[in-house]
């Protein structure tokens, strides 16, 4: 398995993220509130982690939905995944979305979605004037069956 160090600020009462199993591939994030954050059906709130990375150049950190919390109360998160840039210095925070019917409260140190690191691969954008014929061509949404 291949690991890299990524520095973390954490600011008081924050929690580092964890793997809660060896073949994690996501590390569990945790909220960093004052108070109880209710989201109501059907709206979203930022939610703060109190951590702040140095994500090493050529890797981003993807912010995913935990499944629990998604098949048990409708939870997940807004801009799944959410991408943390390696150059991006600032907190940590997710935008969580309540799909499900009742409020749902975030608590401080709630686990609330997960990580993964992953490496980042930039291209060149070339213009052409076409593009190489494949089978399936311009077909979109829904053409190649159900």
């Amino acid at each position: 398995m291949t690991k890299i160090n990524i520095k973390v600020v954490a600011s008081e009462g924050a929690k580092l993220p964890v793997y809660k199993t060896n073949g994690a591939a996501g590390a569990d994030i945790c909220a960093l509130v004052k108070s109880p954050v209710v989201i109501e059906s059907g709206k979203s709130a930022m939610i703060p982690t109190g951590l702040f990375f140095e994500i090493p150049e050529g890797y981003e950190v993807q912010i995913r939905p935990r499944s629990g919390l998604a098949a048990k109360n409708g939870v997940t998160v807004l801009n799944t995944p959410g991408t943390i840039d390696s150059d991006y210095r600032g907190e940590i925070n997710v935008i969580l979305i309540n799909l499900g019917s009742q409020p749902f409260t975030v608590n401080n140190g709630d686990r609330i979605a997960q990580m993964l690191v992953a490496p980042v691969i930039q291209a060149d954008f070339s213009v052409v004037e076409s593009l190489e014929e494949t089978e399936r061509g311009a077909g979109g949404f829904g053409s190649t069956g159900v």
